[in-house]
């Protein structure tokens, strides 16, 4: 307060020296005058200070302010400081929760009361395929042209969300989207997308798992159930009774086999990866395999020789980490498939080989009638069969690649699949180097 009185002390001294030369009646109007004027023009000049200060608000110019000029600067520039705080959290604030919209699995529009575009986050982008920011400000209805969508944003109450199909990443795949819509503000609306595809596959997965458990187990069930009647209405003889008894004994070995199956993969999907501290031995199980092998040759033409040429190169790798009981069995299937398919006289060569990085391929290459392209993404599917009359007559119950498969995606590997129609197959599981001693 006390620096407001500054330019009237100056004024005063002014005063004072003009009183010494001037009438002695004026020198008190003089003194008076000259004090206030200098008042105005030292506030004029700190005003012009004041305003240059504002249009660049520095800590550092403060310092040539003078007098009130300067607490007032000082008070303005620390609301300026507490200003810039606040902005500046909010701010963070803001770039936070969009970094945390980015980063939700989940897509998220913003659109207006017109249903146009403000905002979208990358996974919406990706969902809908559209693009920041060249489609802002666009009608979303212009842009996701669903029908079932276009019907659903036209609704006045969105309660529930829909589920529509877009096209996916790769040729031949679709994508399936949940879609809903919540109103906020005036008239907007939030638009929330959710990528359903695993479970759209699951639930079919699931629906045709079901559906092909129950048609496996009913066909032998059919069949027991006439030989059972057969024998307890018809009076057969001893060598009638036998072929039908033994005709049983197959179709019920054929449901405990599938029961086995569906038992083995039960287990393998609810039980943890297999320890790498057990050391499996390869060549006692390659012998094994091909004493199995040539058993299973002979057996399917009902010979006493095996009728093909079964040929078990020497192991490359003798030692790997796993399970051994999981390994054979995925090991037994790809072989035991290569017999059941491949014609009386046909090469199936048996082979453990080094990768270049010191990984391990097992593969198992046939002579066989091959596969056509389209039935090779799916043949590791639990119950699909490329020959279901085929698969029956050589007693699969098609599970045996989903065992493999699951078997070797356990161990940290692979399953590779490469065939050509009339020329054979080739079935290569494939285990890392950390598997391998």
């Amino acid at each position: 307060m006390w620096s407001a009185l500054f330019p009237l002390g100056w004024g005063a001294l002014v005063g004072a020296l003009i009183s010494r030369f001037a009438h002695p009646v004026l020198n008190v109007w003089l003194g008076a005058f000259a004090g206030l004027l200098l008042g105005v023009l030292w506030c004029v000049w700190q005003g012009a200070r004041f305003e240059l200060w504002l249009k660049q608000p520095f800590a550092q110019s403060l310092t040539r302010l003078r007098g009130p000029w300067r607490e007032l600067g000082e008070r303005a520039y620390r609301q300026l400081r507490l200003r810039e705080q606040q902005a500046s959290a909010q701010e963070q604030r803001l770039q936070d929760f969009l970094s945390a919209i980015q980063a939700s699995p989940n897509g998220v529009v913003l659109l207006d009361d017109e249903g146009k575009i403000e905002w979208m986050n990358q996974t919406a982008c990706d969902h809908l395929g559209l693009q920041m920011p060249r489609d802002l400000q666009q009608h979303i209805v212009h842009l996701v042209r669903a029908p079932a969508f276009t019907k659903y944003f036209a609704q006045d109450q969105h309660d529930q969300e829909i589920q529509i199909d877009t096209p996916g990443t790769s040729w031949g795949q679709s994508r399936h989207l949940s879609m809903h819509l919540h109103h906020y503000g005036q008239g907007k609306e939030l638009m929330l997308t959710r990528d359903v595809t695993a479970l759209v596959l699951a639930d079919a997965m699931r629906r045709d798992f079901v559906a092909n458990v129950s048609h496996e187990i009913r066909t032998p069930l059919t069949v027991l159930a006439g030989f059972v009647e057969t024998l307890q209405s018809l009076p057969l003889d001893a060598a009638e009774t036998a072929r039908y008894l033994e005709l049983m004994s197959v179709q019920a070995s054929r449901m405990q086999t599938l029961v086995a199956d569906l038992l083995t993969l039960s287990q393998l999907e609810g039980s943890p990866a297999p320890s790498a501290q057990e050391l499996v031995e390869l060549v006692p199980m390659l012998q094994q395999l091909e004493s199995d092998a040539q058993s299973l040759s002979a057996v399917q033409a009902h010979k006493d020789v095996p009728v093909h040429r079964l040929v078990f190169e020497v192991p490359q790798v003798q030692h790997v980490q796993g399970s051994r009981h999981e390994l054979f069995s995925a090991f037994s299937n790809l072989v035991s498939n290569a017999v059941r398919y491949t014609p009386e006289g046909g090469v199936i060569r048996v082979s453990v080989r080094l990768t270049p990085e010191g990984g391990m391929n097992f593969s198992v290459q046939d002579t066989g009638p091959g596969i056509a392209p389209e039935h090779l993404p799916r043949l590791s599917e639990r119950f699909y069969r490329v020959d279901r009359s085929r698969s029956r007559e050589t007693g699969g119950t098609g599970l045996g690649l989903a065992i493999t498969k699951h078997v070797i995606q356990r161990h940290g590997g692979s399953l590779n699949i490469e065939s050509q129609l009339g020329k054979g197959s080739t079935f290569s599981l494939y285990l890392p180097v950390s598997r391998v001693r």
